[in-house]
């Protein structure tokens, strides 16, 4: 429990900086899950899927979401395996 009004500031920031984070971190599994899933199909949408993944993916590493190296080998593993799908 917060007691002083600074304590009581960082608290209202944690919550909304986690609300914020939360949504991010969803978008970006949700659109690299779309891209595996369409590789592992061979979709021929399979691109647009993984360019959206990748843009999701810089776009969380840019708002410090994610690490950037984690972005960094997310992107890397996803494009490698739509060059093997190619």
């Amino acid at each position: 429990m917060a007691n002083h009004p600074s304590a009581e500031k960082r608290n209202r920031q944690r919550i909304t900086r986690t609300q914020r984070n939360r949504s991010i971190r969803s978008s970006v599994r949700t659109a690299v899950k779309q891209a595996r899933t369409a590789i592992a199909a061979g979709d021929a949408g399979a691109a647009e899927r993984v360019r959206a993944a990748i843009s999701a993916l810089a776009t969380a590493a840019s708002r410090r979401v994610l690490h950037k190296k984690t972005a960094a080998r997310a992107t890397s593993r996803i494009q490698a395996a739509l060059a093997k799908l190619s």
